[in-house]
């Protein structure tokens, strides 16, 4: 599940006192297995990249040019790791904020020795905005973020129309966001937030079919064991608005 800032702001009077920023997660006291915390001690500084205000250079991290492919809240890991293992022509990041997923992920990382994917552990608006420069991502999975269900928290969710613009802004032309989320009513107003956004264009008359390189998530199971449907959300970056 996504876990990361809800948006950049939306607007807002200029002349208003700062206030902390909207994220769409709550950090909480994490209780590790001793093998995360082992994880996060030995691995990370092999499989991790620290956030820095910067741009990353993705052909010295994974020493080749590649398509590169971001994922913005990959829990505890399984998804992330079967989608690395399956395209190892691909390099991948996944942002994570929270530790005992970061540590599961390394885990997986290394017994796979999956030498395409790194982990950024960090605010992942933050790590979008300073860290990917436009027009150098094939990709954004963004897969089961928080619904945040009740109406007073939907100022959290994470995909609303002005981080949908800045993920926009950072796909190369032909290159696509995917999401997907078991929640009826924020999978309508994501497929909204994309179909106006001038930049991307929809790959389906309105809710994709699942694409073959999207594993089911545990999110997705627990989902589909309350009753819930399934819907994805696919949009290719237009050559011009």
């Amino acid at each position: 599940m996504s876990t990361d800032r809800a948006t950049l702001d939306d607007g807002g009077s200029p002349h208003a006192p700062p206030h902390p920023p909207i994220r769409s997660y709550v950090l909480r006291q994490a209780r590790m297995s001793p093998a995360q915390r082992r994880a996060l001690d030995v691995l990370a500084p092999r499989w991790c990249l620290p956030y820095a205000p910067r741009p990353v250079d993705a052909r010295r991290i994974f020493g080749r040019e590649a398509p590169l492919v971001l994922e913005i809240g990959s829990g505890m890991g399984e998804t992330t790791a079967a989608i690395a293992a399956a395209h190892p022509a691909v390099d991948f990041i996944a942002v994570e904020v929270h530790a005992p997923g970061v540590g599961s992920l390394l885990q997986k990382i290394d017994a796979a020795q999956l030498s395409n994917l790194r982990i950024i552990q960090h605010d992942a608006v933050e790590v979008l905005t300073a860290m990917i420069a436009p027009a150098s991502l094939g990709a954004v999975h963004v897969y089961f973020p928080d619904p945040w269900p009740k109406k007073r928290h939907h100022k959290r969710r994470l995909l609303k129309p002005a981080l949908v613009h800045e993920l926009a802004l950072r796909l190369v032309p032909g290159g696509y966001l995917h999401a997907a989320t078991d929640w009826a009513e924020y999978a309508a107003a994501i497929l909204d937030a994309c179909r106006h956004e001038p930049l991307l264009a929809n790959t389906a008359d309105g809710f994709a079919p699942v694409p073959a390189w999207r594993p089911q998530t545990k999110f997705e199971r627990r989902g589909r064991a309350l009753g819930h449907d399934v819907f994805d959300i696919l949009f290719t970056r237009r050559a011009t608005p």
